[in-house]
C-alpha cells in the first residue's frame, strides 16, 4: 500500500469561515478547528451554519483530537456541534480553552469533555502525529500555528495570522521558529487567505492606541465604541485611554460581558481598579466622564449598539451628546445591516466616526507581503491556500509561484476534497460528503425542503384553497374560499381570483367525472391545476395548499 497523507478541508475553502481541516494518515485522524458561519440573506430564518461533520462521524473511530488555532467563532463556533457528532479531547491555548468551555457550559457538556490547555511551543503526540504549537500574531491573543510532523513530513497551517513586530500585550510572531522549520524542510504548508487582495504589510495594533488618543483627547461628548468582542487587546487598549482622560468604562453586551470576565479572571487584561463599572453607575456620571463598550460592530439585530440606535436598550438613549465610534471592519455580507445602524444613529443626532482612513481598526490577516513572507521563512514543497472565497485562494496559489513553489505542487481546493500527499506528488481524488448545517435556534437543524419552502414564502407567498364537496359524490357543493399570503392582496385581484376558483371547481369535477374520488388524488389534482394556472398568468410560484371537506 503506497504511503499516503490526506487533507480534507470540510469547511473554510470558497467561503469565509466554518474552517474545519481533517489530517488524515492510515488509522489516526486529527481534526484542525471547528468554526460556524454565518447565514446568507437567503436562509430565511437560518442562525447558524456549521460544517457537515458526517465524513467524521463515519471515522469516529480514528479521530485523536481537536485542536483549535484560537477563540474565534469561525473556529471554534461548531465545537459544541461536532462533538454531539464525535467524542474526541480537544488541545488548544488558555483563552481559546476558556471561551470553549463557556460555550460547552451553555450546551451542558463541559464536564464530559477534556480540555488539554497548551502554551505556545508546547509539543504533544496524537497517534502517528506531533503537533507543535507555535506563537503567532492576530486580533486575539493565544493564537497558536501548528507545525505537525506527519509520516510523509512536515505540514504547517499558519491559522489566522499577521507579522505585527509591535503588538499590544504578548509575543511577536515567533518568526525564528518558522525559519528553523523551513531550513529543516517543510512538506506542505497550509496558510489563511483572508487578506491575500491587500497589497503591502500589516499595520501594528498600535496605530489605534494613537487614534484614540486623538478622539479622546478634547472631547466633551460621552464616548460609545463598538469591537469586536474578541478582540482583547483592542478592549484593553479602550480601558487603558479612557482611564488616561479620566472617563469610566462600562461595557454592555452579553458576549462582551463574557469576553471581559473570561479574559480578566486568567490574567490576560490588567483593569486599573474601580476603572470599570456597571451601567447604572455609569449613568450618574457626566457624560464627558464616561465611555461605553459595546457589542453591535456589524449591526447584528440583536446587538447593544442595534439597540441603542434603535431606541430598544433599556439603560442607554442615544442624542446629539454622544460620539460613537465604530472600531471594526465590515464581515463580507454584513454592510447593509452596519449601515442601517449607522443612518439610525445620525437620526439620533450622534456623531459616528466609522472612516477607514481614521486608523480605528487594523486587520488580523496578513496581506501580501506578509503571505509571502511566511512563504519564504517555510519554503514548502507543497502549497494549500485555505481560510477564502474562491478568488483568493487563487491569487494567493499565484503568490506562492511567485515565491518560487511549482505549479503542479499547489493544490487549490473545494471543501469536500481529498488532497493526497505522496511520494509522487499532490493531486486531489475523490470527494468526501461536505457542505452546510442550517441551523433554527428555535427548531434546530433546517433540511433543504424547508429552506426552500421559506425561500418560496418568501419570494411568491403561499395560497390557501378551501372547498366542500359531497361526501358521496365528492362533486364540488359550493365556490372555495381562497385565502392568500405574501401573494397577492383579494380586493386589488378579483378578476383573477374568480378564474381561479372556476380552475379549481374544474379540476374536482373533471376527477369525478373520471371515476377519481379519493380525496388525497382529488387534492392533488386540484393543487396541480391550480399551479398551472397561476404560473401561466402571473410567473409566480406561490406554496398551495388545498383543503377539501366532505359535507
Amino acid at each position: 500500500m503506497i504511503p499516503k497523507l490526506k487533507i480534507i478541508p470540510l469547511g473554510g475553502l470558497g467561503e469565509i469561515g466554518k474552517n474545519l481541516t481533517v489530517l488524515e494518515y492510515a488509522n489516526d485522524i486529527i481534526v484542525i478547528d471547528a468554526g460556524m458561519g454565518f447565514p446568507e440573506e437567503s436562509m430565511y430564518g437560518v442562525d447558524v451554519v456549521y460544517p457537515d461533520v458526517s465524513y467524521l462521524r463515519l471515522n469516529a473511530e480514528k479521530i485523536r483530537g481537536l485542536i483549535l488555532t484560537h477563540g474565534h467563532e469561525d473556529h471554534i463556533g461548531a465545537v459544541p456541534y461536532l462533538l454531539k457528532e464525535v467524542d474526541c479531547p480537544i488541545y488548544t491555548t488558555a483563552l481559546t480553552a476558556a471561551l470553549v468551555e463557556l460555550k460547552l457550559e451553555e450546551n451542558d457538556m463541559l464536564y464530559n469533555t477534556q480540555i488539554f490547555t497548551k502554551k505556545a511551543g508546547s509539543v504533544f503526540r496524537l497517534g502517528c502525529f506531533t503537533i507543535e504549537f507555535i506563537n503567532v500574531n492576530h486580533s486575539i491573543p493565544d493564537t497558536v500555528a501548528l507545525a505537525i510532523d506527519t509520516p510523509m513530513g512536515m505540514v504547517i497551517h499558519t491559522a489566522d495570522f499577521k507579522f505585527d513586530l509591535t503588538p499590544v500585550g504578548g509575543k511577536s510572531i515567533d518568526v525564528t521558529r518558522f525559519g528553523e522549520l523551513g531550513n529543516k524542510g517543510v512538506l506542505c504548508l497550509l496558510s489563511d487567505s483572508t487578506n491575500v487582495e491587500k497589497p503591502g504589510h500589516s499595520d501594528p495594533e498600535i496605530k489605534v492606541t494613537e487614534s484614540f488618543h486623538k478622539l479622546f483627547n478634547g472631547c466633551d461628548k460621552r464616548i460609545i465604541i463598538t469591537t469586536f468582542a474578541s478582540n482583547i487587546h483592542r478592549l484593553q487598549q479602550i480601558i487603558n485611554v479612557a482611564a488616561k482622560f479620566g472617563r469610566k468604562v462600562a461595557v454592555t453586551g452579553r458576549s462582551m460581558e463574557s469576553v471581559l470576565h473570561v479574559a480578566t479572571t486568567i490574567g490576560y487584561m490588567d483593569l486599573p481598579e474601580n476603572e470599570v463599572i456597571s451601567l447604572d453607575e455609569i449613568g450618574k456620571l457626566p457624560k464627558s466622564k464616561t465611555v461605553i463598550i459595546s457589542t453591535g460592530s456589524q449591526g447584528e439585530s440583536m446587538s447593544a449598539l442595534y439597540r441603542m440606535a434603535f431606541s430598544e436598550h433599556k439603560q442607554i438613549k442615544i442624542d446629539s451628546g454622544d460620539r460613537v465610534i465604530i472600531s471594526a471592519s465590515a464581515i463580507p455580507g454584513n454592510e447593509n445591516m452596519i449601515t442601517r445602524v449607522i443612518d439610525e444613529l445620525y437620526r439620533k443626532g450622534a456623531e459616528v466616526i466609522y472612516d477607514k482612513n481614521t486608523d480605528l481598526h487594523v486587520s488580523g490577516h496578513a496581506p501580501q507581503e506578509d503571505l509571502k513572507m511566511m512563504l519564504a521563512l517555510v519554503r514548502p514543497k507543497f502549497f494549500i491556500p485555505v481560510h477564502g472565497e474562491y478568488r483568493m485562494l487563487v491569487k494567493h496559489a499565484q503568490l506562492a509561484e511567485m515565491m518560487g513553489v511549482s505549479s503542479s505542487n499547489i493544490c487549490i481546493a473545494d471543501i469536500g476534497d481529498v488532497i493526497e500527499i505522496t511520494k509522487k506528488g499532490i493531486r486531489k481524488e475523490e470527494k468526501v460528503s461536505a457542505g452546510e448545517v442550517l441551523v433554527d435556534g428555535g427548531l434546530g437543524e433546517v433540511g433543504a425542503v424547508v429552506l426552500h419552502d421559506r425561500h418560496r414564502l418568501a419570494t411568491d407567498g403561499m395560497l390557501v384553497v378551501v372547498m366542500a364537496v359531497s361526501a358521496e359524490t365528492h362533486e364540488c357543493l359550493a365556490e372555495p374560499e381562497l385565502v392568500t399570503r405574501g401573494f397577492i392582496y383579494v380586493k386589488d385581484s378579483e378578476d383573477l381570483l374568480q378564474e381561479l376558483k372556476q380552475v379549481a371547481m374544474e379540476s374536482v369535477d373533471n376527477c369525478v367525472d373520471q371515476g377519481i374520488t379519493d380525496v388525497n388524488a382529488l387534492k392533488a389534482k386540484m393543487k396541480s391545476s391550480v399551479a398551472t394556472f397561476l404560473f401561466k398568468k402571473t410567473k409566480c410560484s406561490p406554496i398551495i395548499l388545498p383543503v377539501l371537506f366532505e359535507l
